[in-house]
C-alpha cells in the first residue's frame, strides 16, 4: 500500500442535478458517448458502510446455468474497459444495474491499477451529505441503494491485462425481469443506429414521444429499443443545443441590428448571473402601435414549434378592426419554466407601455397558469378550446375508435350548452354513458373547465364573433410561412414576409371598408347608422343579428320600477327564451346570452327589444371603437350622436320610451278599482288639455316650475327697462302682455343659436372625420404603391 492511493469514482448520473438520488436508474440526464463514463473524485472515507441489522439478510443469487455467463477469479481481460463491459452484460442477463464503485492508482504514474464494479444498489444513502443537508429538496427521489454486497474487482497485471481478484454474485434485492431491464441506467444506452433515426425524426419536426413510438415499432417492442422516452427527450435536448449555438448569435444580431435601425423596436434577453438562457422577446413599432388600439384581449400560443430545434416560438396575437389577427410581439422561449415565462410577461407588458389586457387566451399549460396568475392578477385567463380539442383526440383516441360519435357529442355538450346547470348535466351523462368518469385526463380538464368551456367564459370580452366557431386569432399568425424545418438563419426572412402578408390584408380591408357601400337590407335607421360606423366585415356581422330579429318576438316579463326584463324566443320556439334586461332612462340593455359582453356586439335579442321598444338607433355605449373604420384614429367621433337627425332620433326615443314605461305604470293603476279609474281618467283628461297647450305654445313654460321660471324673467326684464339701462327703450313700464312677448322672443333667439351651434359642431365633426378619412384613404395609397415598386423589382 506504500505506492498506492485509495480512490473512489462516483458515477456521472450522480451530479449536482441529482443531489437526492441513491442510484442512477433515477437520474433523467443523458450521458454523451464521448465522455467517460466515471467522475474521478478524491474522498477520504468510505460511502458504503451498513448499518447493523439484527436480522440475517435475504440472498438473491441468478436463475438457470450462467456458468459460461459468470465471471470467477483469475478470469482475464485486455483491458479495464472489456472487463467493465463484461460484468455490464451478464449484469443485464442477470437482471441488475452496475456501476463504477473504487479504483486505486499507482503513485508513480497516477495510473490506475486496480477497479472495483459493484451492483447499482450498493452501499447506502447518506443523508447527511453537505450538498443536499444545507438547501430544500423540490423534488425527493425514492430510495433505491439497500447495501447490495454484489461486485467485481479487477486489477491490472505486469502483462498489462486485468484479472479478475475477486467476484461476489449474491444480492440481497430482487433482480429485474428480461422485459424490464432496458429501464436499468447502466443498460440504457442509445445506439448509432437509433441516434440516426432520432436525428432524422427531430429535423422533420416529431417530437420525443411521437419518435420513441417509431422507434418501438422499428425495433419490435420497447424491450429491444435498449433505452427509455426520457433519454430520448434529453439525447434530443442536447443535441438542440449544441446545433443552437451558432444560430443564436444570428438572432441576437438581427436584434440589435432591428432596433439600430429604429430605437422603437423592443428587445429583451433573459439572463442568469450574467448568462444568457436563450429566452428572447421582441416587438417592433408596428406591433406596439397595434396594441394600444386592440390590446383589450391577447392570445399568447406556445404550441406551434417554428424550428428544427424544436424551440418554442410563442407569438402574442390579438384581432384588429376587421377581425384579423394582429400581431403584439414574439417570444422564443429555450426554458420553459415558470419563473422564465413570469420573466416574458413582465417584459412583454414593459413593451406595451404596462396596460394589462381584459383577457388572454393560452395553451393548457399549468406552468404558463402560474405566471399569469402572478404578472396579470386582473387578467381573464382562458385555456384555448381548440387545442383542448385537439388534445382529446390524442388522449381519447381508443375511445374515439371504438365510439364514432363521442367526439360530436363532447364538443356539443361543451359549444351548445347555454347554461352552467346544462353543462354540468350533460358532462355527467357524457362520461357515465362512455365510462370515463375515472379518466384521469378528462378529470383534469374538467376541474379547470372555469377557464376553457364558454359558458362559464361569456361575461368576459375575448372579440370573438361566434363562441362555437373558432376565431382567425386563434390560428397561428405566422401558418403557411414557417414551419417545423425552418432554421434561424430563414426564420426572419420567413417572419418578415408573413408580417407584410398580414399588413397587406389589413390594408385591404380598410379599403374596402373606405371606398364601397354595403347593401343595406332593412329600413331601419340603425342598420344606416352601422354601415357608416363599423368596419366592412363588423357591419356584416352586426347586419346578420339585426336582420334576425324580424324572426324573434319579445314579450314583457317583469317590470321592477328601473327595468323591465323581456322574454325574446324565436317564433314557435318559447322552450328556448332568452331574457334582456332593459333601463329604458339608462338606455342600457344586458342579455342572458351576455354575446356583448363576449364579443362587442350587440344580439339578436337586445336589437329585438330595441325594435318593440322603439329604440331606432344603437346607443353609444354598444358602439365600440375598437371595431369602428375610425379604431386607430385619435378623434372620437362614436361619443356623439354624427349628426342633428341622429341626435334627435336618441332625444325623441328616451322621451317616448320614458314616457309610454310611466303610462302603463299609470294604467295598470288606474285600472284596478272604479274610484281609481274614475281619478285616472280625469287627470288624463286634464294631462291632454296641458299638452295640447303647450304644444300650442311651444316654449312657453307648461309647469309651476315653468310659470315661476316666467315669473322671474318677466321681473328681471320689467326692472332692466324701467331702469333704462336696456339700450334703446325709454323708461316707461311694458305691460304683461309686452313681457310675455319679448320673453318669446329672447327664447326664440337662444333656441335659433343652439340650433347653429349644433350645426356648427356636427359641420366640425364631419370635417374631423373626412380629414380621417383622407388620411386612411393616402395611407391606403402609399402601401399600394409600396407593393406595387416591390413587385416591380
Amino acid at each position: 500500500m506504500e505506492n498506492e492511493v485509495l480512490e473512489f469514482d462516483i458515477g456521472l448520473g450522480s451530479g449536482a442535478d441529482d443531489e437526492d438520488d441513491d442510484d442512477a436508474d433515477a437520474v433523467d440526464i443523458d450521458i454523451d458517448d464521448d465522455l467517460p463514463s466515471t467522475h474521478p473524485l478524491h474522498l477520504t472515507t468510505s460511502q458504503n458502510s451498513a448499518p447493523t441489522s439484527t436480522s440475517a439478510p435475504r440472498i438473491y443469487l441468478p436463475e438457470g446455468d450462467l456458468s459460461d455467463l459468470e465471471p470467477y477469479e483469475g478470469m482475464e481481460f485486455e483491458s479495464e474497459e472489456a472487463a467493465k463491459a463484461f460484468y455490464n452484460s451478464y449484469a443485464r442477463r442477470v437482471g441488475f444495474s452496475t456501476r463504477v464503485s473504487s479504483s486505486r492508482r499507482s503513485r508513480r504514474d497516477g495510473a490506475i491499477i486496480q477497479r472495483q464494479f459493484v451492483c447499482a444498489k450498493e452501499g447506502f444513502r447518506n443523508l447527511n451529505e453537505k450538498r443536499t443537508k444545507d438547501r430544500e429538496i423540490k423534488r425527493p427521489r425514492v430510495i433505491t441503494r439497500v447495501g447490495c454486497k454484489a461486485s467485481l474487482s479487477v486489477k491490472m497485471q505486469d502483462s498489462g491485462k486485468w484479472v479478475v481478484s475477486s467476484f461476489v454474485k449474491e444480492h440481497n434485492h430482487e433482480l429485474v425481469p428480461p422485459d424490464q431491464v432496458h429501464c436499468l441506467r447502466s443498460h440504457r444506452q442509445i445506439s448509432g443506429p437509433a441516434k440516426t433515426l432520432i436525428d432524422t425524426l427531430q429535423a422533420a419536426g416529431m417530437g420525443p414521444r411521437r419518435i420513441m413510438s417509431a422507434l418501438i415499432k422499428e425495433y419490435g417492442g420497447i424491450s429491444k429499443v435498449g433505452f427509455t422516452e426520457v433519454d430520448c427527450r434529453n439525447y434530443m435536448r442536447n443535441n438542440r443545443q449544441r446545433s443552437m449555438e451558432g444560430d443564436i448569435q444570428l438572432l441576437l444580431d438581427y436584434l440589435r441590428q432591428m432596433h439600430s435601425e429604429n430605437p422603437d423596436f423592443f428587445y429583451a434577453l433573459q439572463e442568469d448571473d450574467g448568462q444568457f438562457t436563450g429566452n428572447v422577446l421582441w416587438a417592433d413599432p408596428r406591433a406596439r402601435a397595434n396594441y394600444s388600439y386592440f390590446g383589450d384581449t391577447v392570445t399568447f400560443d406556445t404550441t406551434y414549434r417554428s424550428n428544427r430545434y424544436r424551440l418554442p416560438f410563442a407569438p402574442f396575437t390579438g384581432v384588429n378592426h376587421h377581425g384579423q389577427p394582429v400581431l403584439f410581439g414574439c417570444a422564443f422561449i429555450l426554458n420553459e419554466t415558470e419563473a422564465s415565462f413570469v420573466w416574458l410577461f413582465q417584459t412583454w407588458l414593459t413593451a406595451m407601455s404596462g396596460h394589462h389586457p381584459l383577457s388572454i387566451t393560452t395553451d393548457h399549460d399549468a406552468v404558463i397558469r402560474l405566471a399569469i396568475m402572478q404578472v396579470f392578477p386582473e387578467t381573464r385567463h382562458r385555456f384555448c378550446k381548440w387545442h383542448i380539442f385537439k388534445k382529446c383526440q390524442e388522449k381519447l383516441s381508443h375511445v374515439l375508435l371504438k365510439h364514432p360519435t363521442f367526439e360530436a357529442e363532447f364538443h356539443k355538450c361543451v359549444n351548445l350548452t347555454e347554461l352552467i346547470e346544462e353543462f354540468e348535466s350533460c358532462w355527467l351523462s357524457l362520461v357515465d354513458r362512455y365510462e370515463l368518469r375515472d379518466h384521469e385526463w378528462l378529470q383534469t380538464i374538467y376541474s379547470d373547465r372555469r377557464q376553457w368551456v364558454p359558458v362559464y367564459l361569456r361575461d368576459a370580452f375575448f372579440a370573438e364573433m361566434s363562441i362555437t366557431q373558432r376565431s382567425d386569432s386563434m390560428n397561428s399568425y405566422f401558418d403557411g410561412y414557417v414551419n417545423a424545418s425552418t432554421n434561424l438563419n430563414h426564420f426572419f426572412k420567413l417572419y418578415e414576409k408573413a408580417i407584410e402578408s398580414r399588413n397587406e390584408k389589413e390594408v385591404k380591408a380598410d379599403y374596402d371598408t373606405m371606398n364601397t357601400n354595403p347593401v343595406l337590407r332593412t329600413p331601419s335607421p340603425m342598420e344606416k347608422q352601422a354601415s357608416g360606423l363599423y368596419t366592412r366585415k363588423l357591419f356584416v356581422r352586426f347586419q346578420e343579428e339585426l336582420v334576425g330579429t324580424l324572426t324573434f318576438m319579445a314579450s314583457k316579463a317583469e317590470d321592477d320600477g328601473e327595468s323591465i326584463t323581456y322574454q325574446v324566443s324565436k317564433f314557435g320556439e318559447d322552450h328556448k327564451a332568452y331574457h334582456v334586461k332593459f333601463n329604458v332612462l339608462e338606455m342600457k340593455a344586458t342579455c342572458s346570452c351576455q354575446m356583448f359582453e363576449f364579443s362587442g356586439l350587440l344580439c339578436r335579442h337586445v336589437l329585438t327589444v330595441f325594435r318593440v321598444t322603439n329604440v331606432l338607433t344603437l346607443p353609444s355605449r354598444y358602439i365600440l371603437k375598437r371595431w369602428t373604420r375610425n379604431a386607430k384614429s385619435n378623434v372620437i367621433l362614436e361619443e356623439r350622436p354624427t349628426d342633428i337627425y341622429t341626435g334627435y332620433l336618441e332625444s325623441h326615443t328616451v322621451r317616448y320610451n320614458t314616457l309610454r314605461h310611466e303610462a302603463f305604470k299609470f294604467v295598470e293603476e288606474g285600472s284596478k278599482s272604479l274610484d281609481t279609474y274614475n281619478v285616472a281618467m280625469g287627470v288624463l283628461q286634464e294631462a291632454t288639455s296641458r299638452v295640447a297647450l303647450a304644444k300650442k305654445n311651444e316654449g312657453r313654460a307648461s309647469n309651476v316650475d315653468g310659470r315661476n321660471n316666467g315669473d322671474s324673467a318677466r321681473s328681471g326684464i320689467r326692472a332692466n327697462y324701467t331702469s333704462g339701462d336696456h339700450l334703446g327703450i325709454s323708461d316707461q313700464p311694458l305691460s304683461e302682455e309686452d313681457m310675455d312677448k319679448k320673453i318669446q322672443e329672447l327664447r326664440d333667439e337662444l333656441d335659433y343659436t343652439n340650433r347653429k351651434c349644433e350645426v356648427y359642431r356636427a359641420n366640425l365633426l364631419s370635417v374631423l372625420k373626412d380629414i380621417e378619412d383622407h388620411k386612411l384613404q393616402l395611407s391606403i395609397k402609399v402601401q399600394s404603391l409600396k407593393i406595387s415598386m416591390k413587385d416591380s423589382i
